[in-house]
Parts: structure tokens; sequence; C-alpha cells
């Protein structure tokens, strides 16, 4: 079996991501199950791909010694023995107690081979030989084997529980020298040649299985997002086999790159009670809140939140000129100044997740600072509590959207020229809002958050879910035959066409 596409098999298990209703994990964030319909798909792949890439498979040679009345014993040798054809006619993937089945029926292959005899007789003294070719066809051969998976230290091993090949009949045509006269002594070889078919292909099997599961071991556990985060993706128990599913349970949160340290604690509140609608679907891809707030927490706690805004649609918000009549003392002591406002948020921002809604709330201070002689005077502080929806979709293998202010609130810190009429600024913050950061969000927003699709596979006809703390995507998928493209990455934003420095 080429381990190519035995590895191209099992990623695709590792990116049907689906959640399971019954089983809940307070150390996974993404529960991957996949249905009889993925299986079905998995398995089509398994069957017309992989078994199909043994082609060509060589058979190892097979001498006999044959007694013939009349002729006494002949020495028959069979070589270059070559499998070139192979045609399923039926195939299932069965689930069982420790692993997956999966059963090639009906399968017939044609073989080619070469056949040499040779024989002495005692008068006269001479050596008698022939030689030729023949075409072999295996009728009703079955194909199996058994896969066991476990958890094994954050990764995932497969191992072979059982492996096997039986060939029903074989007919066997010889062409070349006299092979009329040896037709019958060529078809003694057909127990000895269905045998070594068996032997060589379950042998095959088993070899790619064991490559199989040293590629699995070799996996990364954390996927690379930025130079500052990656995902972590270890297993966190052994998988869960049912009649018609089979469930992986995944860590799933954003972790400091290369330490796999998480910045803050999170609990998977709930699994959720519903599934994707009938179970018809290939795949689901399931996120828990808990993976969204454990990003936005990596971010804060790397500085990546702080914003110095000196450039909006509107320039004349940034001068005293605009404030003259809501903060009358701020242009009276800085009079026709210009101004930048520094943002920052004082802590993660928090998502929240439920059937009805996608939403964020986020805790920022917004500084006002009066640029004088070349200096940056700071000269008040704002507490804002902005509250924010998002609309989801999909667009090819990303998950997209936009986002949009629902409210906010604001409270003064403190200020270095007296007090201020927060109700009279409140027109000039849902301004610098609205024309600076939804359109900064919904920007990044619109190309999307890359799924855990595999080169080559594309969703199809896919539904999004919401439900308390999880965002669901349930899709089919479609193999599209084309090379690989790089495979794309997350990154947090630097700039933005109204901002000139991201602290």
């Amino acid at each position: 079996m080429d381990v190519r596409w035995w590895c191209f098999i099992i990623l695709i298990l590792q990116s049907f991501f689906f959640f399971l209703p019954s089983h809940t994990q307070t150390d996974s964030f993404t529960s991957v199950l996949i249905s009889q319909n993925g299986l079905d798909f998995v398995k089509n792949l398994l069957v017309n791909k992989a078994i199909a890439s043994i082609i060509p498979l060589q058979i190892p040679r097979i001498e006999k010694s044959v007694r013939i009345p009349f002729l006494g014993g002949i020495d028959v040798v069979v070589s270059n023995l070559t499998i070139y054809e192979l045609d399923v006619a039926s195939s299932y993937v069965k689930l069982g107690e420790t692993g997956l089945v999966v059963v090639a029926s009906g399968t017939t292959c044609n073989l080619s081979m070469n056949w040499h005899y040779s024989y002495s007789t005692w008068l006269p003294p001479m050596e008698i030989s022939d030689k030729g070719i023949a075409s072999v066809q295996v009728k009703g051969m079955e194909i199996g084997l058994s896969l066991g998976l476990q958890s094994d230290e954050g990764g995932l091993k497969l191992s072979l529980l059982e492996c096997g090949c039986h060939v029903k009949d074989i007919l066997i045509e010889l062409e070349g020298g006299a092979s009329w006269f040896y037709q019958g002594m060529v078809n003694a070889f057909k127990d000895q040649i269905g045998a070594s078919v068996e032997t060589t292909i379950a042998k095959k099997l088993s070899e790619g299985v064991s490559d199989l599961d040293s590629f699995l071991q070799s996996l990364p556990k954390e996927i690379p997002v930025d130079d500052k985060a990656a995902l972590n993706v270890t297993f966190t128990d052994n998988p869960i086999l049912r009649n018609s599913s089979i469930t992986f349970e995944i860590d799933g949160l954003f972790t400091k790159r290369e330490t796999n340290q998480v910045l803050k604690s999170f609990l998977r509140k709930s699994v959720p009670s519903a599934i994707c609608p009938g179970n018809s679907k290939m795949l689901g891809i399931s996120v828990d809140e808990a993976v969204f707030n454990s990003a936005a927490a990596l971010y804060y706690n790397a500085d990546f939140m702080q914003w110095i805004v000196d450039k909006v649609p509107e320039q004349s918000l940034l001068n005293t000129a605009r404030w003259r009549f809501i903060i009358p003392q701020l242009y009276k002591k800085y009079p026709n100044q210009d101004m930048n406002l520094n943002i920052s948020l004082s802590s993660p921002p928090y998502v929240k997740i439920s059937e009805q809604y996608v939403g964020a709330n986020v805790n920022a201070d917004l500084i006002i600072d009066v640029l004088e002689a070349n200096q940056v005077i700071p000269v008040a502080c704002i507490s804002l509590v902005i509250r924010g929806s998002g609309a989801l979709r999909v667009m090819g293998n990303n998950l997209g959207g936009s986002v949009r202010l629902e409210d906010f609130s604001m409270s003064l810190k403190w200020s270095n020229i007296g007090n201020l009429h927060l109700h009279l600024l409140q027109p000039i913050v849902w301004t610098v809002i609205q024309t600076v950061f939804v359109p900064y969000a919904n920007d990044h927003l619109e190309k999307g958050f890359p799924l855990p699709i595999i080169h080559g596979f594309t969703l199809e006809n896919a539904e999004i879910i919401c439900s308390s703390s999880d965002i669901t995507i349930c899709s089919d998928v479609a193999y599209l035959d084309s090379s690989q493209q790089p495979q794309p990455r997350l990154s947090l934003p630097r700039s933005t066409p109204w901002t000139t420095k991201i602290l």
C-alpha cells in the first residue's frame, strides 16, 4: 500500500470536525466525529486511491516440479508475475469495538507472467525446454483490514489488528511455445499463484499501516498561527467508536508559540445537545467559544491590542477646534492643536455564543492626547465598554463574517482638564468606533478564519449552526485533484488605512 494514500486518508479523518452530543471533556474544546456519510466518503477514497495505488505490484517467482506420465519429472518456473489491473465491485466500512474495518469484495485483478519448463530424457540423453507468457485473471477476491486507533501522549497511534486477502478463483491462459500442450500443467500453479497474490497484497497492506503509524507519531502537536500563537491539536482521549461514527476529542485552544502554554484557564461549559440536522452532512467543524477567548487572551497578553489613531476619515475630529463646544476647557488650554486617540484594551475581549447570536464585549481605555511642540500630552482617559454582534458565513474553506456595533457605555477614569460631560462626547466616540474600528474589524473578518481542511478538499453546501457556547459548520466535502497550495496562516494585522501605529 502506498503510504502517501494512507496518510491522505488519516488526514481526512483528522479534518472531519464534528461534535459528540453525549460526551463531555473539560480539557477538550474541539470534538471530531466522522458520521457514516463521512466514513463512506473516506472508504471510497481508500478503495479507489489507496488500493489502486499498489499497481503495478510484483509477485515473487514460483518454482515447482510436476510429474507427467511418460515424460517424468518436469521443472516449471513462473516468473515476472505482475498485477497490472485491479477492479473493485463493492466495498464497505464498518466500525467495531476496537477500530474500523474496510473490506473490498467482488474484486478482480489481472496479472501477466512468464512461464518456463525444462526436463531431461534418458533416451536419448538430452534436455528439453519451452517458454512463453501467460495472462492471469483473479476472480472473486476479497481484501480487508482492521485498524485500531488510540491516543498516545497527545498523538494518534494506528495499529493493524487484522489484515487479509482471499482469492476465490483463478483463470490462466498461456501464450507462446507449445502452450496448448502445457496448459494443464501450468494450471497446477493456480493454488500457488492465488496464495502468492494473497500473501503479497496482505504484506503490502501491513507495510503501509506500519509506515502510516510512524508518520502519525511524527505529526506536530501544535499548528503555528503566527510568530506569537499556535493551535494546540493534541488528542485528549482515546477515540470513541460507535456503530456509525468515530469521535476524537482535541484540545483546540490557542497557546503561546512553542511553549504549549495557555495564558488563561478555560472550561468547556457544555457540549451542544444538537447535531447537524439529520446527521446527513459528511462533517461538522465545531468550535467552542473558549477557543476564540483563548486567542483573545493570548494576543492581549502579548500587547497586541493597543492602537494610536491619528488618521480618521473625518480628520477634523482630531483637532481641539472640533471639541471647543464639547470640552471648552480643552480648546481653551490647547487651541487649534492636533490630537490623537490612544486606545488600549483593559482586559481581553470576551466572546459569547448563543443560539440567537454571536457577540463580543470589549473593555477599553481611550486616552485623549494633545500634540503640542512635538510633545504628546495626555489630558483625559475614558473607560469604554463596547458591545457588538456578528454575522457568520462560509467562504470557500474559510469562516468569515462581519461585526456591527450594538451599543457602548463610557465613564471618566481620570482628567487633567476638569470634569467632562460624557453625554456630549458620545456622538464623537460613536463616530470613531463606527468609522475606524468597525471597518477595521470587518476588513479582516471578510478574509475569514481558515478552517482545518486538507489541501485538495473544499467545503460544499455548508451551513452554520450556533448553539450554547459553540459554532458548528455542517458541510459536505468535495475532492479536487489539483496541486497543493501553501497552507493559509492566521496573522494579526499590523496596520489599517486609518491607523498609523499599533503598539
